[in-house]
């Protein structure tokens, strides 16, 4: 009898450590239950959800690492808020689509605040940075305005607002080319006018400034074809998380982490960086 009630306690006990183990502590991405070695919650694990092909925002470095400016301004407000920080690449024509997946726990790359998306009831961040859509053309080319354009070939890259503007605001432009063609980034943009495929491409102004510096032979054509502002992008409903966000920016600006990474990047206008005016 006692030996049944021993082995009775026994089964009691494994069963509420094994209770404990599949119910305490904190998940982890995968779904599976983390604890860490003191006993402590872990970090929490920001996800940065960025066009892993769009400098001087978002691109990968020499080192095979994730590097640019929104990236350095996102690991900075993980380290001040003591949060774990980790970037998905995401398909730039379905980063909402992602977003509301949960692949990523914000859209942050030079992303320009529509109003379809508050429409749609995502939640947005303040607006961080001025921005202007121009044409990059080859300097030999001959182009000094968007009418020489008519009649040729313009590449954008699909799900930016580039492509929204030429399929409204500017469709009048739009179609007074001979044709646009969409390209899902804009390096591939970029690759179809090296090789004469296209006769300009459609692009952000920072953008464009960083492949003139970087690459001979490529100019842009000094007309505004349409201002906006970059914002981050959260889901519906995470107004806490954005409002944490935007706290932790006040303090990086605060203390002068902001400007140090901004002076990093010469191609970025720091007069065009709304935190610093």
């Amino acid at each position: 009898m006692k030996k049944r009630i021993i082995a009775l306690m026994l089964a009691v006990i494994i069963g509420a450590l094994t209770f404990c183990l599949a119910g305490c502590g904190s998940k982890t991405d995968d779904g599976n239950t983390t604890t860490a070695a003191d006993g402590t919650a872990p970090a929490k694990t920001f996800t940065m959800g960025i066009d892993p092909e769009y400098p001087p925002f978002s691109y990968l470095g020499e080192d095979g690492e994730y590097t640019g400016f929104d990236v350095e301004v996102c690991k900075a407000v993980c380290a001040k808020l003591g949060w774990e920080f980790k970037v998905f690449a995401v398909n730039w024509d379905e980063k909402l689509v992602q977003l509301d997946s949960n692949e990523c726990d914000c859209v942050w790359s030079g992303m320009t605040i529509l109003d379809s998306m508050k429409d749609a009831g995502y939640v947005l961040s303040r607006p961080y940075f001025d921005n202007e859509q121009v044409l990059l053309v080859k300097a030999d080319s001959g182009f000094a305005s968007s009418a020489d354009l008519a009649g040729k070939a313009v590449a954008v890259q699909l799900g930016t607002s580039g492509e929204s503007l030429l399929n409204d605001d500017l469709k009048d432009l739009a179609d007074t080319f001979g044709e646009v063609i969409t390209c899902d980034s804009f390096l591939k943009c970029f690759t179809e006018l090296e090789g004469n495929a296209v006769d300009a491409v459609f692009v952000d102004r920072p953008v464009a400034d960083r492949y003139v510096a970087e690459h001979e032979g490529y100019a842009i054509i000094d007309e505004d074809l349409g201002a906006e502002q970059y914002g981050i992008a959260f889901r519906s409903g995470d107004e806490a998380l954005c409002a944490e966000v935007d706290g932790a920016i006040d303090a990086i600006v605060a203390d002068g982490t902001y400007a140090e990474i901004a002076a990093k990047y010469e191609d970025i206008d720091a007069g065009n960086l709304l935190f610093l005016k």
